[in-house]
């Protein structure tokens, strides 16, 4: 037998070959020898939202679902584990096995405000989750019930001095309270604040006539206003979106006003970095994908992303600003 010798030339070559053999086949060099790019596939991917069904956070949960599904050669389950304004599903989220297996989908700037709230929060946001990836922002709708005579911010505010307002709120000192809390801080608007379990809930008892006023993420509330079930007011995103083409925002009655949701992904702390790696590459990659892209941009989020580290600075900053709004308005919940 006769062994085959070759220059170091083409040696060379022949290792260039192969590496396009593998890049063409979609595989990095690096991602071939890395055991870690396989650690999702074959298993089941959990992604937590804390919320009920048909709210902000749903609807990106089940947007990005299928293509992270596929991303990975893994099933993911959306599940709803709805509580204490999102607490009871981060909990568990935040006392699951750090393997990347169990991932929280949630309105970051909610999560943000529950340690100054919540005098016995279970879990410690800042040290038991890991931020992954920041996906959308989606600002505050103020929206009201068909019959409410009131289209612009300072009507409404005008009527409510006359006879208290029924104010819809998503979870008692959630962000949308919060907001709405500041609005009548800054306006002098008299609200009288219900609270619910969840957006879907405040919206259709809005839709009902129950409630008069209503402050929700622009991404579960827009279609109601498309279908004329619900009045749009205003929106609190710093300028006016595109979606509602002549509705102003809040700022332009409140200078400075400011108010949405936050959806991000958070995984438990400790996460290996090659693990948390993959999950960030992949979900910033999703969440730009024309169909996932331009279903939730025409249902009123922003597409607006963070990496961890950009994502962790700003949960510290939201934490600490809306520690001194809670002080504020003496909230305190157990």
């Amino acid at each position: 037998m006769q062994t085959a010798h070759f220059p170091r030339r083409r040696i060379l070559q022949l290792a260039a070959l192969g590496t396009v053999a593998i890049a063409a086949a979609g595989v990095s060099p690096s991602r071939a020898a890395d055991p870690a790019a396989d650690a999702f596939a074959g298993k089941t991917i959990k992604i937590i939202v804390p919320f009920t069904a048909g709210g902000s956070s749903d609807i990106i949960a089940r947007a990005i679902s299928a293509p992270l599904a596929e991303a990975l050669k893994a099933t993911v389950v959306v599940d709803n584990k709805v509580g204490a304004n999102g607490n009871i599903g981060a909990d568990f989220v935040a006392k699951s096995a750090p393997n990347g297996l169990t991932l929280l989908l949630c309105d970051v700037r909610a999560l943000a405000i529950s340690p100054s709230l919540y005098t016995q929060l279970p879990f410690d946001p800042s040290k038991n989750l890991q931020p992954v990836a920041m996906l959308a922002y989606s600002p505050h709708l103020l929206v009201v019930h068909p019959s409410v005579p009131a289209n612009t911010l300072p009507e409404l505010v005008e009527l409510s001095k006359k006879k208290p307002i029924s104010f819809a709120v998503t979870a008692l000192a959630s962000a949308p309270h919060l907001a709405g809390i500041q609005l009548q801080e800054k306006t002098g608007a008299k609200w009288e604040y219900i609270p619910y379990k969840g957006g879907s809930q405040a919206i259709n008892d809005t839709i009902a006539g129950q409630a008069e006023v209503l402050m929700n993420g622009m991404l579960a509330t827009l279609p109601f206003v498309q279908s004329k079930r619900l009045k749009v007011i205003a929106v609190s995103s710093p300028k006016p979106m595109a979606q509602l083409p002549g509705v102003p925002t809040i700022g332009d009655t409140v200078k400075g006003f400011e108010s949405g949701t936050w959806q991000g992904v958070m995984a438990p702390a400790g996460l290996p970095a090659p693990q948390l790696e993959r999950l960030s590459a992949e979900l910033l990659r999703i969440i730009h994908l024309p169909a996932v892209r331009e279903q939730l941009i025409a249902q009123g989020a922003d597409i607006s992303t963070m990496p961890p580290a950009e994502m962790s600075s700003f949960f510290e900053k939201e934490r600490k600003g809306w520690a001194a709004v809670v002080a504020k308005a003496g909230l305190k919940l157990d």
